[in-house]
């Protein structure tokens, strides 16, 4: 009988699949929410096909963008102006709504990375 409770819970869960229409998200305009050490950090950000141009903290950067796959991007800042901007980063979407996708980033080859939210901007 445990068995059988295994099994079933097993199928409802791998049943399960996550919502990703990540076209959605490659072009357009944008805002972010982060939350790093429970402090809320918000930018604004438009994306073309090859390009993003972030206004963070009223300091606005250009990136050029590079998509691996539909959910995943590199971003390589255009005129890094210390060591930390010449990395590239990777984000992964991992999650979408129809108005929202959730991702993850980090450096690339590092293997810290924090989880934000994105949301289209009307």
């Amino acid at each position: 009988m445990r068995f059988f409770y295994l099994l079933l819970f097993l199928l409802f869960f791998n049943c399960y699949q996550t919502t990703r229409n990540c076209q959605d998200y490659k072009i357009g305009d944008f805002y972010s929410e982060i939350v790093i050490d429970d402090v809320l950090y918000k930018s604004t950000f438009k994306r073309t096909k090859n390009l993003q141009i972030e206004t963070y903290n009223n300091k606005t950067d250009s990136s050029q963008i590079r998509w691996i796959n539909d959910c995943e991007v590199i971003f390589k800042t255009i005129n890094p102006k210390n060591m930390a901007e010449q990395k590239d980063i990777h984000l992964k979407i991992l999650t979408t709504t129809d108005s929202s996708y959730t991702y993850e980033y980090s450096y690339v080859g590092e293997t810290k990375k924090q989880k934000g939210v994105a949301y289209k901007a009307n």
